[in-house]
């Protein structure tokens, strides 16, 4: 063990170095070709750390008992905490088809997060032309992964928004005429319905950009804390660039959190109102 963490901060040094002399690529290695599709480093990061995790947490509750072990009791406490944060995000009657979306995506993205900052992730690979091209790397630092996210999320809001509020009152909270028709004089409600179409209009392109402003957000700050931690790691590999790792622990979980809360804000607008106004 003691021969090992010296090899380790070795390997990571001389990666550092050689990556920081031209920066972090914005676009992940292709390493092979898998039944004609590209096999890229992010992807094997994605299966290995997946299915870590899968097993870890199997593995840690077993069966889940009515006196829960200490496996199970994290995992209790998690949901829980994650249960109190969006059920009046989201409303009780789209809480149920939500929160299986919801904690998915929050474990997935943090998770992915913290996984460049495991030993041996952008670190190990094989030089080509004075480049490391690394076998590893973290899952958001690809665009494509953070955009695959944020459009499955936009279809799971789209599913459970017509599930639970119906298509009528959907059209309705886009297009239809908010002022209450009983106490605004008519001339003046039937002049205020093209506005609000007009205004129904510019709710669909800001949806239309929902997937990207998740994406390009998370990719962003995952992309920026690779080229920071290897910056940091370049100039002075051992001691200088730890206050930033556990910077990059924070930014992890914030920006696993702001994901999923949007998107459950997202679905909350609605599907969170008053029973009369449903359906």
């Amino acid at each position: 063990m003691n021969k090992l963490l010296p090899t380790v901060f070795l390997l990571s040094g001389t990666a550092s170095v050689l990556n920081a002399a031209d920066g972090v690529s914005p676009s992940p290695y292709e390493l092979t070709e898998l039944f004609g599709l590209p096999l890229t480093n992010t992807i094997v990061t994605t299966w290995v750390i997946s299915i870590l995790l899968i097993v870890g947490v199997r593995l840690s509750v077993g069966t889940p008992k009515l006196i829960p072990g200490k496996g199970q009791a994290v995992i209790e406490s998690l949901i829980d905490g994650l249960r109190g944060l969006l059920e009046p995000i989201v409303g009780k009657k789209a809480f149920p088809m939500a929160f299986p979306l919801l904690i998915g995506l929050f474990l997935f993205i943090l998770i992915h997060n913290w996984s460049g900052l495991i030993p041996g992730v952008g670190v190990f690979g094989h030089v080509e032309h004075g480049h490391l091209t690394y076998w590893m790397r973290p899952a958001n630092s690809d665009l494509n992964a953070t955009l695959g996210m944020a459009l499955i999320a936009m279809l799971a809001w789209l599913v459970i928004s017509l599930k639970i509020a119906g298509p009528k009152f959907f059209i309705w909270e886009l297009f239809g005429n908010k002022a209450d028709k009983k106490e605004t004089p008519k001339p003046v409600y039937l002049m205020l319905i093209p506005i609000f179409m007009m205004v129904g209009l510019i709710e669909v392109v800001s949806i239309a950009f929902r997937p990207v402003s998740l994406s390009f957000r998370l990719f962003g700050n995952v992309f920026g804390g690779e080229n920071l931690l290897t910056s940091m790691t370049g100039m002075a590999p051992y001691i200088v660039p730890i206050p930033f790792y556990f910077y990059e622990v924070l930014v992890g979980v914030v920006q696993a959190l702001i994901f999923t809360l949007l998107v459950a804000i997202y679905i909350g607008l609605m599907t969170n109102h008053d029973e009369e106004h449903a359906h």
